[in-house]
């Protein structure tokens, strides 16, 4: 059964880019807990750096991640540089890139580049969580969190983007997706133990307008 490590960057005392009261450890989170809802679903079994507001070390992630045997590491991240100078996503792997990083690596870039984001490509990097953890590692920063047009475009897409990062993991891992299925909200106008006074209410209902029928229920 495919696993993945799944690390959402800073936390805690350690807030990471910060931009206007916005911090970057909650969109990491926030973000990161949708994908590894959509990972579970399709049966992987998804570990977790953290799982709420806690401060960890980059050796704490690796640790964790070295003892849990996990088929990928993915760390999220925001980007930060001059405010509204500079916009866009891109992916790391390490110097040394392994075939499989870069293989996800690229897909999740795509996938992101598809939800709208500039594409500011696939990169390497001597971070410490790429560089020490033993499975294939990549390392997102998913927009940047002092460009206004990317958090927009994060706010508003949220779930598209947990939804297609996710897509492009399942893919690496030869897993296909599924769409989760729809949930259909049902009005109830009241309940009779006398159809005739069921028929009455649909009659009414339908005087005012509304689509009515009656549900026999036991």
């Amino acid at each position: 059964m495919a696993k993945v490590c799944l690390d959402y960057g800073h936390g805690g005392v350690d807030s990471g880019a910060v931009y206007k009261g916005r911090c970057e450890k909650d969109d990491n989170l926030e973000l990161g807990l949708k994908i590894a809802e959509e990972l579970r679903r399709h049966g992987v079994i998804v570990g977790e750096t953290r799982t709420s507001d806690t401060t960890l070390s980059l050796k704490d992630r690796t640790l964790f991640a070295n003892k849990g045997n996990f088929d990928y590491f993915i760390s999220f991240h925001r980007n930060a540089y001059i405010p509204e100078k500079t916009n866009g996503v891109e992916t790391y792997v390490y110097i040394i890139g392994r075939e499989k990083s870069i293989e996800l690596a690229n897909k999740i870039q795509k996938a992101l580049t598809q939800v709208g984001f500039t594409n500011r490509g696939v990169k390497k990097a001597n971070f410490y969580v790429l560089r020490e953890t033993k499975s294939p590692a990549v390392l997102i920063e998913v927009g940047f969190i002092d460009n206004s047009e990317d958090n927009k475009l994060f706010d508003s897409r949220k779930d598209e983007i947990a939804k297609e990062i996710a897509k492009a993991i399942l893919e690496q891992l030869n897993i296909k997706y599924v769409e989760a299925p729809k949930t259909l909200y049902r009005v109830v106008a009241g309940s009779f133990l006398q159809r005739e006074n069921a028929e009455k209410q649909v009659k009414r209902l339908k005087e005012l307008g509304i689509d009515a029928v009656i549900v026999e229920s036991k």
